[in-house]
């Protein structure tokens, strides 16, 4: 089993600053791509910004230069730096991890990718 957990989200001005992570653990073989999407109330869950494990990076159009998504690979821990929140921004954001694990027994390997259960982020005007 693995497991992502997010942290660091909370209640923020607008033009504030907040800084998520998601921690990876359990059964990783190798960690590859990391992602953070957030989903808005009524609104379908979207790609806020993701990283691979070289370090490539893509964002969502609606961050315009404001997020950075970076990632500790020793500690298999990724954060996203938000700035300039708006609170259009408010919404709940979800880590998801892309991940090889090991299959108990004949040893195979598997990607698979896992979802943080989310911490809420809430920008006031």
């Amino acid at each position: 089993q693995v497991y992502a957990v997010e942290s660091g989200g909370g209640l923020v001005q607008s033009g504030g600053s907040l800084r998520l992570s998601c921690a990876a653990s359990g059964n990783i073989h190798r960690l590859n791509d990391m992602a953070w999407y957030r989903q808005i109330p009524g609104k379908q869950r979207e790609l806020v910004a993701r990283i691979t494990t070289g370090g490539r990076t893509n964002y969502g159009d609606f961050v315009k230069g404001r997020f950075t998504i970076s990632r500790d690979n020793r500690k298999n821990t990724g954060y996203l730096q938000m700035n300039s929140l708006k609170p259009e921004d408010t919404a709940v954001y979800y880590c998801n991890v892309d991940v090889t694990t090991r299959t108990p027994g004949d040893g195979e390997l598997e990607d698979n990718d896992y979802w943080g259960r989310g911490t809420q982020v809430t920008v006031s005007s």
